[in-house]
This record gives structure tokens, sequence and C-alpha cells, in this order.
């Protein structure tokens, strides 16, 4: 992690820790990083989410990106896959998203991609960083006349999205009932049309934004209201949830229950191996993903391989491995062969297929695997003594207690938080109530040391 970028981007309270001046600075930088080798006049796309700051950062990120000479294609609110996807449809050379993801309100954040749609590596970051901490390009001029760079609409970004995503499934969604849950975020308009546009019958939760209703209360990190809604009425083949910026996808059966991310990627992945589009036979996940998504994987032959926590790592050893299915139990979820970062629509269309295709509902294809129970609790410590966590002996003991109670049948994980001033604690076992008992202890006493 950076010294101002965390797992995914730069994020904090906006007009507090994300100022207008940090984005405009971070505008400036990382046009320049981002463009420097280019002979032609850089062309850099912009894109936020639902938040009220967004428009306040999104005025000073663009004045930073203009004042290089760049050319910005505003993109409006659109999800952050999408422009992940319109960066390399457009032939642009960046991409830039303003939002804080999942986090309430308040927060907000700016994430670059790359030309190809990746996001930025620790070393390209690194120099970004430079720049505005250290002034390492400060001898570089502002360009005048007509060297000033301009911004300019994406009028058809939407449509582009829209129409690239409904092709990347090989059927109608003709007889499907949707609940579809937008968390007042940047697919309240999209994913409906999206979904309508295949056949789909939809009906929306949460899909009126007023800039301060993102992820509040709904969305796929407060779904139950969606499955309430579902398991009530008893009608819809699926509830779909996305976060604020549509990068994540969870569901729930038609039954109500929920699937984890985790579900959700065995279930297309064992769809995809059985039609020969599983390379490798291989998905990754991180060490977050339920000990029962790697139990089901190794029944149905497919090999399931662990990295760190934090989707650019599981797009790391994608890469690396020429894998083409990874994601987090959260439900980001990537699929290569259609885009480069976690997509929510796209993981949904995924689902939907193989809901269609084996005409199977949703509460039989789960079976494939077992939830282990695992419990996560938070605990609030200052970022600054995140790097004792490892160091400390108390909190080394008792992760050592606990694990020779668990006697190789669950585990404990401990991981600081890459966006939040939290170090969240995962138990994971087979007794609910002592998991949960020991999760908070610990979390307790994590906090009453380094809190």
């Amino acid at each position: 992690m950076g010294r101002l970028f965390g797992t995914d981007g730069v994020r904090g309270v906006a007009n507090k820790e994300l100022t207008a001046e940090l984005a405009f600075k971070l505008g400036y930088a990382g046009a320049t990083v981002l463009t420097k080798e280019l002979s032609h006049t850089p062309k850099i796309l912009v894109g936020k989410d639902t938040r009220l700051s967004g428009d306040m950062l999104e005025c000073a990120l663009e004045a930073g990106i203009c004042s290089t000479g760049a050319q910005v294609i505003k993109l409006g609110v659109i999800p952050t896959p999408a422009v992940a996807y319109l960066v390399r449809k457009y032939g642009a050379d960046a991409g830039v998203v303003i939002s804080a993801s999942h986090n309430s309100f308040e927060y907000n954040g700016i994430k670059f991609f790359n030309s190809q749609g990746y996001k930025l590596s620790d070393e390209v970051e690194e120099k970004i960083e430079e720049i505005i901490l250290d002034g390492k390009e400060s001898g570089i001029e502002f360009p005048t006349h007509e060297g000033v760079g301009s911004c300019t609409n994406g009028e058809n970004a939407a449509n582009d999205y829209i129409e690239y995503l409904s092709s990347a499934i090989g059927c109608s969604l003709d007889g499907l009932k949707l609940l579809v849950d937008c968390s007042n975020g940047a697919n309240s308009k999209i994913a409906p049309l999206a979904f309508e546009k295949l056949g789909a019958k939809v009906e929306c939760i949460s899909c009126e934004p007023d800039g301060i209703n993102i992820n509040a209360g709904c969305g796929s990190t407060h779904i139950d209201k969606l499955a309430k809604k579902v398991a009530d009425d008893a009608c819809y083949d699926i509830g779909i949830a996305f976060d604020g910026d549509a990068d994540r996808m969870l569901a729930v059966d038609e039954k109500g229950v929920r699937l984890t991310g985790d579900e959700i990627m065995l279930i297309v992945g064992k769809y995809m191996k059985e039609n020969g589009k599983l390379k490798n036979n291989s998905i990754a996940a991180t060490v977050m993903s339920n000990l029962g998504f790697f139990i089901g994987a190794k029944k149905l032959g497919i090999n399931a391989v662990q990295t760190a926590v934090g989707d650019r790592y599981v797009l790391e050893e994608m890469l690396k491995s020429n894998y083409v299915l990874g994601g987090e139990e959260s439900g980001h979820i990537i699929c290569l062969d259609y885009n480069s970062t976690g997509d929510g629509l796209l993981s949904a269309l995924l689902l939907l297929e193989v809901m269609q295709k084996t005409k199977k509902p949703l509460s039989e294809l789960r079976k494939i695997m077992t939830v282990l129970p695992q419990v996560l609790v938070n605990a609030r410590v200052k970022n600054e003594n995140k790097p004792q966590l490892t160091q400390n002996e108390q909190i080394v003991k008792e992760i050592a207690a606990l694990e020779a109670q668990l006697e190789g049948e669950g585990r404990v994980l401990i991981r600081p938080s890459g966006t939040e001033p939290v170090v969240r604690v995962m138990l994971e076992g087979s007794d609910k109530a002592w998991l949960t008992e020991k999760a908070k202890a610990l979390a307790s006493l994590i906090e009453g040391l380094l809190g």
C-alpha cells in the first residue's frame, strides 16, 4: 500500500481527506505519468458514481488533467467496469473513476485505468505519488495557448457498454423475472436497461440516487432487504444486488437465500469448464474465500488458486497463469474473456446464462458448494498502528491458540483493510456460535492494543 494509494485507488472522506486540491493534483500527476511517452494529444476518460461529492471532485480532477494538455471525455455516472471497457473501445490512453465503491456516501475515491483497461501497478502509482508528495516533476511547465486540454461528453458511453455486454452471453433472458437492487449507485439506469434488452422482466429497488443514499442499507453490502422481498413475494427467479460503482454483484436464489461470490464463481466456473471455456481448468480466488469453495472446486476437478486479498492480486495471478475466471467472496468477479476488471453486470449475465441454458433454478445450481460457517468482525485501529499487527506478541499468541483449537478444521485470518481504519478478523470452522464469540474477543483485543 502506497502513501496515497490504497488497495483500490486514493480514498477518503470527501472534502476532508480527499480534497478538490488533491483531486487536481491526481489529475495532473496521473495524466503526466500515464501519457508521458505519447507523441499525440492524450485522451482520458472520466466516469463517476452517484455521490454528492462526485461533481466537486470531477471538476477538480478534470482541471488537473486538462492542465497537462490532455483531452477529457466525460462519461458521467457510469459503472467502474464500463470505464475499463470503454478505454479500450475508444482507444483512450487512460481512464479515471471517481467512486468509493461500497463505502457510504461521505467517502469518495479516485482510481485509474491504463490504456488496456487495467488498474495501475504499484510502480506506476508510486510515480504518481512522487509527483504529488515529492515534487519530482515540479520543473515541467504547464502548456498554454492551444496546448491547454479541454472536455467533451461521451454521449453514447452507457449504450456502448450495454451493447457490448448484451453480446457476452449466448441466449436471451426471456421468461426470467428479476428483482434488481442497484444500491442507488452507478448501475441504477444501466442494469435495468441491459436486462430488459435481453428479454427479462425486471423490477428494481434502490434505483433512485439522490447523492447521499448510495449503499445506504441496500445493495450487495446490505442484501437483507432484497432477500426478504424475494422470499416474501415468491415470484422472482433471482434477486441481484450491485454495489455503488457496480464492480461487485451478489445474488439471492428464488427462495430469497443469499449466495456468496464464491458460490457464483463456482457455478459459472463449472459451466465454463463443461463448455471448454475455463482456461487451464482454474479459478483464482483470495485467501478470504470460504473453505467450502476450495472443497467444491476440488470435487468438480477445478484447480482453485489462492491469492492475497484484493482484486489486483487476483488479476495479477490470472494474467500470469493465463486464467480467465477469478474473484472474491464479496462478489468482485473478473472474467477476462470480456473485461479487464471486476464487472457486476457481466457477472450477473453470466450467472443468468447458466440458469437459462441449464433450465435449473439457482437453489439447485448452488448445491455444488457447501458454505462453511465464516465470521467476520471489524476491529477499529489507527492506520499507523496496522504494521504492528503481526509483531504484537499478545495478538500473535492469541491467534496461535485459536488455530490450535480449530485443529486443522478451520482457520483464522487477520487482514488490515486497505481502504478503512479497520483490521478484518475472520474465523472459519464448523461451530458458528463459537466462531462468533472468539472473533469478537480477538477483535476486541486488537482494538485495545492498536486502536
